[in-house]
């Protein structure tokens, strides 16, 4: 090491707080001087051992960038323990002595579920699971990064600062950026954004605090264009707030910016409990609702409804999940917390992707499957759970819309949509109920890229003086103007009828409009239904025939040569079909068209919104 002296510069403008003794030996990383520039302190160190030779600043004096500040004699030297700058900074920066860190820590302790025995002892006396296990359970296990943990309800200027960080944790909403479905997707990312209501708090009212949080995290969702998973129960705005500045509240974004999410990302609503109000505005924007067993829905709670002059009711009559299931609110049923997990986990599953891992029933069995009789009921679920994917199937609004089944399900692993008539219900008649229960769904699909299956089989749209009163005329004709114009691949597979606009409207609106349009050899079509083809066509000839047994037989044959110019093998040789298949080729079909269609990635959104209905 050289001996000769090394001269030590300073490196900004500043104000000298510290300097090294002259004639004392410091070690390779000792502070020889510390500098104040802009309120900030920087020490300057040794780059070797060495001893001070001649100091040329001192304490309080202001140097400038480049200005000499003493020389330095490279020397082997020992350790010295009396460099009180050394000593106080590694005092200061000992984990022990860190109050600011322990503060941090024991704040975020406070608001968690082991730290408010008596909240959560209640909770899971109602067999009901906290906020926070909620989350837990959705999401890939330790994967959330959670905002605004710390906050707490804007109520300062009436409760102590102790008092509202032991029961206002959070402001009662629990939210943050997770992963749900890694497992299944095999580490592909599968980033959400996971929110919810914690009704220990405040009975999950929507407070200042924790509507600025859902404005963030919605924003975060949009930016992101993550999918949005919200736990909502509780009722609307919180009455207690002091600390804002406004009157009626009614500025807040929230609603605005969840609104704007529908189309862009998948929304998906969960509830338990009491939802009303603000929670009931949030969860009935949701793509798909998934309700616990008990829960009760409305737009506004006993409270609202009293206030308003409309009378006094309890919590457990106002909307009841055997209304909001029938009338089409609540699109999926679970019998409890860890249930409706599951189902949310099943349904984000279809719009993050392909899985690789499936099973296949048994296709043959589809050739018996629809009844030789040709006007024999069967339940078209049947056919639905041995087409797709094992265990894939998730039907959507089970308890509505009854003549019109639609789901979510697999074809080797890709999700599709799928739309089918129920045979059970007006023999597969459209009404208006499943006329909107199906448009809706084609714009689910269509707004998330997802191809969509119809199985026809209905004698056209319902008809009847009393079907009329419930606006037929507008619901019907929503699923040509919903269907012509959604740009996802469509498949239809006619199982037996296909008849007259229901089947077109199932179609999207022709025959030809699919990318693929097949028959299996059950099928029949014509512009109605046979029987009430030939009533009306021939009557006249059959009025002439005085014996009503001749009569009926007579009906009969003509019905019979009807069906044989109308059944599927017939109509597709004038290629008014693609083909009349074996059953047991339907997912070669539905795979054909899924293997073929150009995947290009989407940004923003392709529709507008979703219709929440």
């Amino acid at each position: 090491m050289s001996d000769t002296s090394n001269i030590i510069v300073s490196p900004m403008q500043g104000t000298i707080l510290f300097v090294a003794i002259v004639g004392q030996g410091y070690t390779k990383g000792s502070t020889i001087i510390t500098l104040e520039s802009m309120k900030m302190q920087h020490d300057i160190a040794a780059d070797y051992d060495g001893v001070a030779s001649n100091v040329l600043v001192e304490v309080g004096q202001t140097v400038k960038a480049g200005q000499l500040l003493f020389t330095f004699s490279p020397a082997i030297v020992e350790p010295l323990a009396n460099n009180e700058s050394d000593v106080a900074l590694k005092r200061e920066n000992s984990v022990d002595q860190r109050q600011d860190l322990h503060e941090v820590i024991e704040r975020h302790q406070q608001g968690l579920d082991q730290n408010r025995s008596e909240a959560v002892a209640k909770r899971q006396a109602a067999g009901r699971l906290t906020a926070r296990q909620n989350v837990e359970l959705l999401i890939d296990e330790g994967s959330l990064v959670e905002y605004g943990s710390v906050v707490i309800a804007a109520q300062r200027r009436r409760r102590s600062l102790e008092d509202l960080i032991e029961k206002t944790p959070a402001d009662g909403l629990v939210g943050g950026l997770a992963s749900i479905n890694g497992d299944l997707f095999k580490g592909r990312e599968c980033r959400a954004v996971v929110m919810s209501y914690d009704y220990t708090v405040l009975a999950g009212t929507q407070g200042t605090q924790n509507h600025r949080k859902k404005d963030r995290l919605f924003e975060v969702a949009e930016k992101l264009q993550l999918p949005v998973v919200f736990f909502a129960e509780g009722g609307g705005g919180r009455p207690g707030d002091t600390d804002g500045l406004g009157v009626s509240g009614l500025d807040c974004w929230a609603f605005h910016d969840f609104a704007k999410l529908s189309g862009l990302v998948p929304l998906v609503g969960i509830t338990g409990g009491f939802c009303f109000a603000g929670n009931a505005a949030i969860l009935g924007c949701c793509d798909v609702v998934i309700a616990l067993e008990g829960s009760n829905i409305g737009m506004g709670g006993p409270a609202m409804i009293e206030g308003g002059g409309l009378g006094v009711f309890s919590p457990k009559e106002i909307g009841p999940l055997s209304v909001q299931s029938a009338n089409g609110v609540v699109d999926l049923i679970a019998r409890d917390d860890a249930h409706a997990v599951e189902l949310a986990k099943k349904y984000l599953a279809f719009f993050q992707g392909s899985v690789e891992s499936f099973a296949t029933p048994d296709q043959e069995q589809l050739r018996a499957v629809i009844p030789l009789n040709r006007v024999k009921s069967y339940d078209v679920r049947s056919v639905i759970n041995l087409m797709f994917d094992v265990d894939s199937v998730l039907e959507l609004r089970s308890g509505f819309g009854l003549g019109m089944v639609t789901a979510l399900a697999r074809v080797n692993g890709k999700p599709i949509g799928l739309i089918a008539n129920n045979p059970h219900h007006l023999a597969g008649a459209i009404d208006s109920d499943g006329a909107d229960k199906a448009a809706r769904f084609m714009q689910l699909c269509d707004a998330f890229d997802i191809p969509l299956v119809t199985l026809v089989d209905t004698p056209g749209m319902m008809v009847g003086p009393e079907v009329e009163e419930t606006a037929l005329v507008r619901h019907c004709s929503r699923l040509f103007v919903t269907g012509v114009n959604i740009t996802v691949p469509v498949i239809s597979i006619v199982l037996r009828k296909s008849y007259g606009l229901g089947a077109q409207a199932m179609m999207a609106g022709s025959t030809k409009a699919p990318l693929a349009c097949v028959a299996w050899p059950t099928g029949e079509f014509g512009g109605m239904g046979l029987e009430g083809a030939v009533r009306l066509g021939y009557r006249k000839e059959l009025e002439a025939i005085a014996d009503p047994v001749e009569r009926e037989e007579a009906f009969h044959k003509m019905v019979d040569r009807m069906y044989e110019h109308g059944k599927a093998l017939s109509v597709a040789t004038h290629f008014e079909i693609d083909d009349v298949i074996d059953p047991a080729e339907s997912r070669t079909w539905i795979s054909a068209i899924l293997d073929s269609v150009l995947v290009l990635p989407r940004s923003g959104k392709k529709r507008s919104n979703i219709d929440t209905w």
